[in-house]
């Protein structure tokens, strides 16, 4: 039999079972040497489970409890109230009492003990249940901590307790809670510690929480604390705060709040030498554990005593390396506007398409740029193409390349060169003929056409075969030469228009103007489309009416009964069959299109009906482009008055026809791709309506967490161990909550780029101008496009914007994105719709709140909040 007591010297990290999370770190922690930690005893989960195993109305409430959902708070609240009761009531074992009135003898009878709840399903991984049970300070005298034992038990059932274990799926028949007692100090200071900056998960950089008296003021949120920084052994940052109130102990036992003299409010809570001192501590501990800690810690004297560790499970994991170097890694879901996690799936095909060196990393994809940085060629070239995409990675770049030492420098620069050369330094020169971009509009079309044939026939490991060989032809597109030169020959005339009409005329981003409803562009096209499936509903009362209420994904078979019901199944199915491979996200071949969920487009297109006239869509291109005319026609005069007149707008002539010629092509490339792998998507989820029959998964969507490799194997052989769908699927929930860093170093410092500019209005919230215009408006702050109710003339503010939000372009003034480059998507399409934007905004959908009205300026890059 177990035992039903533990001192703290005889808990292992093996006994989560009997001690719970924080009952089995507190042991590991006292094994340190050096490290101070208040002695004390665990009663072991054996306890709590032998004192109710025999309590059948315990067991018959933990059944009822188990049958309620989320929802059902009343009840919850009335069955967790009456097992409270049971467990308050129940007695303890006699084993239990007399060995906790043994270790009592031992440590001292008379002297006060903090009594804490360690429950077996905390400080996990994935769920951290942090606060959910009790923990009750200063309790003096073996009855009052044999009472608080019970309270510890019962606090298992408070309601918030409950209902966190309904929400992250743990059975309340499989926790258990086991109690620690620990011997009280008093502290003048106490409070807590990361072994890595939990803002920025730098590793590197340690941080402390410290306040006066105990913590729980701290942890309860009662007081500020101040906050020191640590990193490399120097102190880096400090705040002190102004701390009005702290929790002390009582001689008689409990706790009180107590006022702090106002002279002593602003002091510095510790010391820098024992800032220092105890960042070493933390140090240390995180070299036991081997990974980031967060530590609570009291100061008695002069010496710092460590209650509490357990391991920080929100920092962002570091992309994984194969050697001891430095690395630097830059984001692929911030070039690519989708910044969620992918699953495996998706990674995968994502992994099979693209050229560059990727890492994985809380399931998202980062490419390794060390090797870019090395030479200054290279460099440049990495930091100029950054600049464009997104200046807050360049500057976190430059934050690295002027550190000494970080990168080992390469002499032989010389095959970057000509490397560079051939790729995107200079493009080559193009001539400037539009039909140049329909063939190779051409060739993608038919290329699909082949592949939509094609696939239909194969099956099996062959189908798998078949994907792999169709990959190498969709690179061989999406990297063909010409491709690339067309779009690179109106990015360039874009930089020199604005360039050269700056230098001559003193104009500003005058491409954005030139860019409005240029041809070709299949993502602004689309969503003038939707304007025009407006105008097929907006003569049907009914059929509007119908579609303000439907819920579910079949309606559109429901359509045919109304009067214009064909009619709006015809035009809804023809958007489809050109862009229903679209959606949210869409690199990730495991998210859900529009063809497979059609009902995502209601809400836009009802939005259309509301806000536009019939014939808006033909109205708004036309308008577009009468302005680019008008402006081309007003530069080109104002350029023939000046010195060189007549070659000056020569010039320009030629570059503003390779923007009107060539600006549109760039959306296609990806267009293609994801026309492709919606078509993948479709065989494979056959495949997997095969092994959901035949039993080796439970849903079609499971394929999703498997690599592309582990399908074809699990296709091959009709196996496969469930358990990691599972385990996929819970790391997949984690990976949600992460936020990913724009740039992360192989120390797993998270380096935040900032903008340089002066200038600007003092409120102002600076970000990235990518489309030109100022326009006021209300700030719409939407996470998810199904959500967006957009009126006529509103801002819309948004984490990222990738195609599938470029039908929503149509009802708003301006865009503002907290991710996004000066060639991302939604700038593009915001330059072409003639809309003010700015990008790349750290925090925009917190800073900004829904409602509110703002000011975007799309030419100097900042918004402000009126």
């Amino acid at each position: 039999m177990k035992p039903y007591v533990l001192e703290f010297q005889e808990i292992d990290k093996t006994q989560l079972l009997h001690v719970g999370g924080k009952g089995k770190n507190v042991g590991e922690l006292s094994k340190i040497h050096g490290i101070q930690v208040p002695e004390g005893f665990c009663v072991t989960t054996e306890a709590y489970q032998k004192a109710l195993e025999q309590n059948e109305a315990f067991h018959a409430l933990l059944d009822q409890l188990t049958l309620l959902k989320v929802e059902d708070r009343d009840q919850i609240g009335e069955i967790s109230r009456k097992i409270r009761k049971i467990i308050m009531e129940v007695e303890i074992p006699s084993d239990a009492v007399k060995a906790v009135a043994h270790y009592l003898s031992q440590f001292g009878d008379d002297h006060a003990y903090a009594v804490r709840s360690s429950a077996t399903a905390e400080d996990l991984p994935h769920a951290s249940f942090a606060g959910q049970q009790d923990t009750y300070l200063n309790i003096i005298g073996k009855e009052a901590i044999l009472r608080h034992i019970s309270k510890c038990w019962a606090s298992l059932f408070t309601d918030r307790a409950v209902i966190y274990r309904m929400q992250k799926g743990f059975d309340h028949s499989q926790v258990y809670l086991s109690v620690i007692v620990q011997r009280m100090v008093f502290p003048k200071a106490s409070g807590i510690l990361f072994t890595a900056d939990p803002i920025t998960s730098n590793r590197k950089v340690l941080s402390i929480d410290a306040s006066f008296g105990l913590g729980e003021a701290l942890v309860s949120g009662l007081v500020s604390a101040d906050c020191y920084k640590v990193q490399e052994d120097k102190i880096v940052d400090k705040r002190i705060a102004t701390k009005k109130s702290a929790i002390y102990g009582r001689e008689e036992g409990g706790t009180e709040t107590q006022q702090i003299d106002p002279d002593q409010q602003k002091t510095q809570t510790l010391t820098d030498q024992q800032i220092l001192q105890l960042a070493r501590i933390g140090r240390q501990i995180e070299a036991h554990f081997g990974f980031p800690q967060d530590l609570e810690w009291c100061l008695v004297d002069d010496t710092f005593y460590i209650v509490q560790s357990r391991p920080i499970t929100t920092l962002y994991p570091i992309p994984e390396a194969n050697d001891e170097e430095n690395h630097v890694y830059v984001s692929v879901g911030h070039q690519q506007m989708m910044t969620d996690p992918m699953k495996p799936l998706g990674l995968s095909f994502w992994l099979l398409t693209t050229p560059a060196p990727m890492r994985k990393a809380g399931g998202r994809l980062f490419v390794d740029v060390t090797h870019n940085l090395a030479t200054p060629n290279s460099r440049e070239m990495l930091l100029n193409a950054a600049g464009q995409h997104d200046p807050l990675i360049k500057d976190a770049l430059m934050t690295i390349v002027e550190r000494e030492g970080f990168i080992k420098l390469l002499q032989d620069d010389t095959k970057a060169a000509s490397h560079s050369n051939s790729n995107t330094d200079m493009p080559p020169q193009i001539e400037n003929d539009p039909t140049i971009v329909s063939d190779l509009i051409k060739r993608s079309q038919t290329s699909i056409e082949e592949l939509k044939q094609n696939i239909q026939m194969k099956s099996g490991v062959v189908l798998f075969e078949f994907i792999l060989e169709d990959i190498q032809q969709l690179k061989k597109i999406l990297f063909d030469p010409q491709s690339s030169s067309v779009i690179m020959a109106a990015m360039d005339a874009s930089s020199w228009i604005n360039e050269k009409m700056n230098k001559w005329l003193g104009e500003k981003n005058v491409a954005d103007t030139l860019s409005q409803s240029v041809s070709n562009n299949i993502t602004s096209e689309m969503g003038l489309a939707l304007l025009d499936v407006a105008d097929v509903i907006r003569p049907y009362p009914e059929v509007i009416a119908y579609l303000q209420h439907v819920r579910d994904d079949n309606f559109l078979d429901e359509l045919v009964t109304f009067d214009g019901g064909q009619e709006t199944k015809g035009a809804i199915y023809a958007y489809l069959n050109k862009y229903g491979m679209r959606c949210a996200g869409e690199i990730d071949i495991t998210k859900t299109r529009w063809s497979e969920k059609p009902i995502t487009l209601v809400p836009m297109i009802l939005g259309n009906i509301k806000n536009f006239e019939p014939n808006a869509s033909h109205r708004r291109f036309e308008q577009g482009r009468r302005v680019a005319v008008k402006k081309e026609q007003e530069l080109l005069d104002r350029l023939k008055q000046l010195p060189d007149g007549e070659q000056k707008a020569k010039e320009t002539k030629r570059m503003i026809d390779l923007i009107r010629n060539f600006s549109g092509f760039r959306e296609y490339p990806k267009y293609g791709m994801v026309n492709r792998y919606f078509l993948y998507k479709k065989a494979l989820l056959k495949e997997a309506k095969q092994l959901v029959q035949v039993g080796v998964i439970r849903e079609k969507e499971d394929i999703y967490y498997l690599t592309f490799e582990e399908l074809r194997e699990v296709v091959r052989t009709n196996k496969l161990d469930y358990e990691i769908i599972s385990k996929r699927k819970d790391e997949y929930k984690l990976y949600e909550k992460l936020t990913p860093p724009r740039v992360i170093t192989s120390d797993g410092e998270i380096i935040a780029g900032k903008y340089k500019r002066e200038n600007l209005p003092t409120e102002a919230i600076v970000g990235l101008p990518v489309s030109s215009g100022v326009i006021e408006g209300r700030a719409r702050v939407i996470l998810n496009m199904e959500d967006a109710d957009l009126e006529d003339g509103d801002i819309l503010v948004t984490s990222f914007t990738d195609p599938s939000w470029t039908p929503l372009f149509v009802s708003i003034n301006g865009l503002v994105t907290e991710v996004g480059g000066l060639m991302t998507h939604g700038a593009v399409i915001a330059r072409e719709y003639g809309l003010p934007a700015v990008v790349g905004v750290e925090n925009a959908t917190m800073l900004i709140k829904d409602g509110k009205r703002i000011r975007v300026n799309g030419a100097e890059g900042y918004v402000e909040i009126l």
